[in-house]
């Protein structure tokens, strides 16, 4: 059978109607891009984006186009076409998907999470679908093979390369071009306060490949050494215009209390959802809180996911809006660089530091980071015991109580801790899992939308109760205690603006409570304000940003640009605010504040067990770097369910494993 040649796009005329077809395919992709990213409005969401904002689409689709005109540089145009068409489309399916699961749309730096979002993908995703993922993944690629092997092409020496690398360039230019048309009349922006309405506002195309051009903090204009010292002077953090690390122990951390920052995962007010009722209160006793302590509104900036970007601002007082769309911190600069925290600057007067995490360590590189900014001990889910959990598999809450208590006890120290739950995080089921719940939901827009809040507003129930057993618990501590307690962010429920009673949807609520008496003051706060408020009220005035946010006012218009300032000097400048030279070095971070040790191998008829302490359900006994299979016995003995050379019985180590990479965190020593 003879070969299709694709030769009508030789000559001139040719390339104005390969050109035309692929205008109007990279139309035809963008419509399925916007169609699946308004899923409120099915099958005609794109369609609607056409007519009511037709300059935008045809601008996006201008995007698409102009990766689609690479392929007239290519002999295989057709293969390559399918290609960045199939990518595209990819992207458009991803964000789709996870639009059902979150309310913040598809990213590039979702990429660079991959790993961390396989590791949890069957709590979201069902096995049948994965499955039909993948045999998708296998049929593209075969087609993609044939496409290849046996697709059109063009015939050699039939490519007019220089006629159409000059075609190509002009449509990059054009695509150029109009962002930058667009962006000076404000039909477009590169600062998404929301990044969902970005999406959907400006379109799919340009927002994803801004999340992907636009990264870290850009410089400031008129940033240098002088500006910084000027800034640092001014706002009086320091007389010479440069910060020194003393590393030396003050009065703060004797006299100070201890601090406790507790994150409770996609925690806020229910009764704010307009559009649901309940039977009962579903946390009454937090709410009992906010009447008797220090409350408000927290801005955070995440919205239904996104926990890691409120840890961040909260830690470092820096402002997530300063970087790209979408990104991370923890896994772009802080994955490698260490840097000043809320961590380092109370270790600077004392105290003990201290994380807390009752789910993986690895979870947006935390097992990292943390030693990157700080942290003397990370205790994570792996070095925890006896957890246990929802009915979608995550770690109820009621274990970090005991967790929070052994980390206050390991040092001689006041302590600062940093406890992140995981108990209310989605998805949460359309179909009743709760056979008998305790917070009935009595009203919703559906069926499915009444099992979804209801399972949502009992787990929140249960975190409720866990803070009522922890403050009881602190209430006995015999030194003081603030205990600084906020939602990270909105659940991932079909939330809109029309149906939260807050300001906006990036607000949650925080409490302020503490063992001893603390005067009452409310104030509505952003989530990089935060600690150095509670600094602040318990007389500790230390750290860049924070001493930052306690000097300066606000409302001031130079407060939010010097913030920023500050920030890029500290992460990406020259670090002119230390004298030119990063004073932090690894915090020698340990996991788990118990050590665990064995201290006996055992064979009893033949067969090995380990005797020792502090043994987990994620131990598992190891030899020379390899995982044996292991039973967990008990907190004080693992049993060896496979043979070992008698030699090497003595070499034998317990390690702590993620059991969904199958890696190893750390080992016995």
């Amino acid at each position: 059978m003879k070969k299709i040649k694709d030769l009508k796009i030789v000559s001139d005329k040719g390339i104005r109607y390969g050109m035309a077809r692929y205008a109007i395919w990279a139309c035809i992709v963008n419509l399925i891009l916007e169609t699946l990213e308004r899923q409120s409005i099915p099958v005609l969401g794109g369609i609607i984006f056409v007519f009511t904002h037709p300059l935008l689409f045809f601008y996006n689709a201008l995007l698409i186009f102009a990766t689609l005109s690479v392929c007239f540089l290519f002999r295989r145009r057709i293969f390559l076409a399918t290609i960045i068409s199939g990518l595209w489309i990819a992207i458009g399916i991803a964000n789709g998907v996870i639009l059902t699961q979150r309310m913040t749309p598809f990213t590039m730096k979702d990429l660079s999470a991959m790993t961390d979002g396989a590791t949890i993908m069957t709590n979201y995703i069902s096995r049948t679908k994965l499955i039909v993922m993948v045999a998708s993944l296998v049929i593209m690629a075969v087609v993609l093979v044939w496409l290849f092997v046996k697709g059109p092409k063009v015939e050699k020496g039939k490519l007019k390369l220089k006629r159409n690398l000059l075609v190509v360039i002009l449509i990059i230019l054009t695509a150029f071009g109009s962002t930058v048309g667009l962006l000076k009349i404000n039909v477009l922006s590169t600062f998404f306060g929301n990044l969902a309405y970005a999406y959907r506002d400006y379109g799919v195309a340009y927002c994803f490949v801004n999340t992907w051009l636009n990264q870290g903090i850009h410089k400031p204009s008129g940033y240098s050494e002088e500006s910084v010292k000027k800034v640092i002077k001014k706002s009086g953090i320091s007389k010479s215009g440069t910060v020194k690390i003393t590393k030396t122990k003050s009065r703060d951390s004797e006299d100070g209390p201890n601090i406790l920052f507790l994150q409770l995962e996609s925690f806020v007010d229910p009764t704010l959802f307009t559009n649901v009722e309940y039977s009962q209160d579903p946390i009454p006793y937090y709410r009992s809180l906010m009447k008797k302590y220090s409350s408000g509104s927290l801005t955070v900036p995440a919205c239904g996911a996104g926990t890691a970007n409120t840890e961040f601002e909260v830690m470092t007082g820096i402002s997530v809006k300063f970087f790209g769309p979408g990104e991370y911190p923890f896994k772009s600069v802080l994955k490698d660089k260490t840097a000043e925290s809320l961590a380092w600057d109370l270790k600077d007067i004392g105290y003990g530091t201290h994380a807390i995490h009752n789910h993986r360590a690895m979870f947006y590189n935390r097992n990292e980071v943390f030693n990157n900014i700080g942290y003397d001990t990370f205790t994570s889910l792996e070095y925890m015991s006896g957890a246990e959990k929802t009915p979608k598999n995550w770690a109820k809450d009621k274990i970090l109580t005991s967790q929070i208590m052994d980390a206050m006890k390991s040092t001689k120290s006041r302590d600062y801790i940093y406890t992140i739950s995981v108990q209310g995080h989605g998805k949460y089921p359309s179909e009743k899992m709760i056979a008998d719940p305790r917070i009935k939901v009595t009203k919703a827009p559906s069926e499915e939308a009444k099992n979804e809040y209801e399972y949502y507003v009992n787990q929140i129930y249960e975190m409720d109760q866990f803070v009522k057993k922890l403050t009881e618990t602190l209430s006995r501590y015999d030194e003081k205690v603030v205990l600084v307690m906020y939602g990270d962010h909105i659940p991932a429920l079909n939330i809109t603006e029309d149906t939260y009673k807050a300001k906006d949807l990036y607000q949650t609520q925080y409490v302020i409570w503490s063992n001893y008496k603390m005067k009452k003051q409310d104030k509505d706060q952003a989530a990089y304000q935060l600690a150095a408020d509670v600094l602040n009220r318990v007389g500790i005035h230390t750290g860049t940003i924070f001493r930052y946010h306690q000097n300066v006012s606000h409302k001031s218009a130079s407060y939010l640009p010097n913030l920023k300032l500050l920030g890029y000097d500290m992460l990406y400048g020259q670090e002119y605010i230390y004298g030119g030279k990063n004073p932090f070095r690894k915090a020698g971070m340990k996991m788990g504040v118990k050590k665990i040790k064995i201290t006996k191998v055992v064979n009893v008829g033949g067969k090995y067990y380990i005797k020792g302490q502090n043994f987990t359900e994620q131990s598992k006994i190891t030899l020379d770097g390899k995982q044996l299979k292991t039973v967990y016995l008990g907190p004080s003995l693992l049993g060896l369910l496979e043979e070992v050379d008698p030699n090497d019985a003595s070499k034998m180590k317990v390690s702590q494993i993620d059991k969904s990479n199958n890696s190893i965190i750390s080992t016995t020593e």
